[in-house]
């Protein structure tokens, strides 16, 4: 019996031992740190043997294989020591996907994969399709695959994700865009983090599908240096494309398979100049899967905002308090900054991944009026944008930072949780960071 050993008892690691053992292996899962206990309980209610708080090398070593949860970097000691012995290291979804023959639309991408991701999971449910929603968003893939059946999959898949795949392959593949991020995680090297998104079309056929933003410079520096027979769906809002989607006269122009079909920016559901290019990247998909126009049109002006990116929480004294969460880099900050239309109190700050604040200068001295850090080390802000606002504060919890911003804000502004930073410092991750700044505005 293969012997497969699982790092990291999360979601996915835990995903990924349940179905190890439905496919008949000897499975064993090791985690570094603690389990939470509703992880304990699936891992037991399935009987599969598992170790916290370290790592056994007597019981890892003799692994086949082993399957990493994303979360542990590759530098990790135990990783390198599997390595040494010359054992494999899968990734979940590599895992996963040896035993589903469902049909896959994956979307990786620095900004605007979550909302992509939702976009055409919405899509393809009101068309009817028997589909899952998986990866880096919703319930792991893994455990989807051991214990249900769909006929098609929408995964929102990590760079992490991606590092460790061999012969997966999605029949549609979508790169949002691509900016610095997790940079610490690839020795600092911009071209390392862009050849991991890249992963994601390593496999892709002819009869496949590549979806890309052809406005973003990153994604098409490094398409040029690859070939890819698959199907080429470009995506733009700066010039027309004879196959793919485009913005014209107001209206997405949607053009694939020798037919046109358009939408009307109005109707869109989600705003702000970045959703638009969201909103292409999901309806080419759904073209691809087969979706009708008419669907397509109305899931997306009936499509509801995802909670932690963009997510109006409520109105107090007329000031909207706006919870972006999820906006974890400088790039995402940037597009909930710009798509504001009134005066921002803007609260920023937590695990810095060696941003560069400089971009968003101009969009802090247009809109931004007072600040809030709430981090540990809140000085590389306090450096960046001291001198641009007439008011910045610290604050060391959701509550406090929600009390502060509501004193500096008035009638008609908006308060904006959107970090640019990691939520590590203070909070479990960007879901608690996001739920704690609403249960501090409620409490207001």
């Amino acid at each position: 019996m293969e012997r497969i050993v699982v790092l990291g008892g999360a979601e996915s690691g835990v995903g990924a031992a349940v179905l190890a053992k439905v496919k008949g292996y000897d499975v064993f899962l090791s985690d570094y740190g603690q389990i939470k206990d509703e992880y304990i309980k699936t891992l037991t209610d399935w009987n599969i043997p598992f170790e916290q708080g370290k790592h056994s090398e007597e019981l890892i070593l003799n692994a086949d294989e082993v399957v990493k949860s994303p979360g542990i970097p590759g530098t990790a000691p135990m990783v390198k020591k599997i390595r040494e012995k010359g054992i494999r290291v899968v990734s979940e979804i590599e895992f996963a996907s040896r035993y589903d023959s469902a049909k896959k639309i994956c979307i990786t991408g620095s900004n605007g994969k979550t909302t992509t991701t939702s976009l055409i999971y919405y899509l393809l449910q009101n068309a009817g399709l028997n589909v899952g929603l998986g990866g880096n968003i919703g319930k792991s893939y893994a455990y989807q695959v051991a214990t249900e059946h769909f006929d098609y999959y929408v995964l929102e898949i990590s760079s992490f994700q991606l590092d460790d795949i061999y012969d997966f392959r999605p029949d549609i593949a979508i790169i949002t865009n691509i900016t610095p991020d997790h940079l610490d995680r690839y020795d600092h090297k911009m071209e390392n983090y862009v050849a991991a998104k890249f992963n994601i079309t390593r496999n892709l056929r002819e009869d496949d599908c590549f979806i890309f933003d052809s406005d973003d410079a990153i994604t098409i520096g490094h398409l040029s240096k690859i070939v890819l027979r698959c199907k080429m769906l470009p995506y733009t809002q700066e010039k027309e494309v004879e196959e793919g989607a485009f913005v014209k006269d107001n209206k997405i122009v949607l053009r694939y398979d020798k037919q046109e079909s358009n939408i009307f920016l109005e109707e869109l559901a989600l705003g702000g100049r970045h959703n638009v290019y969201n909103s292409m990247a999901a309806a080419l998909a759904a073209k691809a899967a087969g979706v009708e126009n008419e669907v397509i049109r109305q899931s997306l002006s009936s499509f509801q905002a995802i909670e932690h990116r963009l997510e109006p929480v409520m109105s107090i004294k007329d000031v909207l308090y706006i919870n972006d969460s999820k906006a974890t880099n400088v790039d995402s900050a940037w597009y909930a900054l710009e798509c504001q239309k009134r005066p921002v109190v803007w609260i920023v700050g937590g695990k810095d991944k060696g941003n560069d604040y400089s971009v968003l200068d101009d969009l802090v001295r247009e809109k931004v009026k007072g600040i809030v850090c709430l981090g540990v080390d809140n000085a590389k802000i306090h450096e960046a944008f001291g001198g641009m606002v007439s008011r910045m504060e610290d604050a060391s919890s959701a509550d406090e930072a929600v009390k502060k911003a509501a004193a500096m804000a008035e009638a008609g502004d908006v308060v904006l949780l959107s970090p640019c930073c990691a939520s590590f410092d203070l909070f479990d991750n960007y879901e608690d960071r996001g739920r704690k700044f609403k249960d501090a505005v409620r409490n207001l």
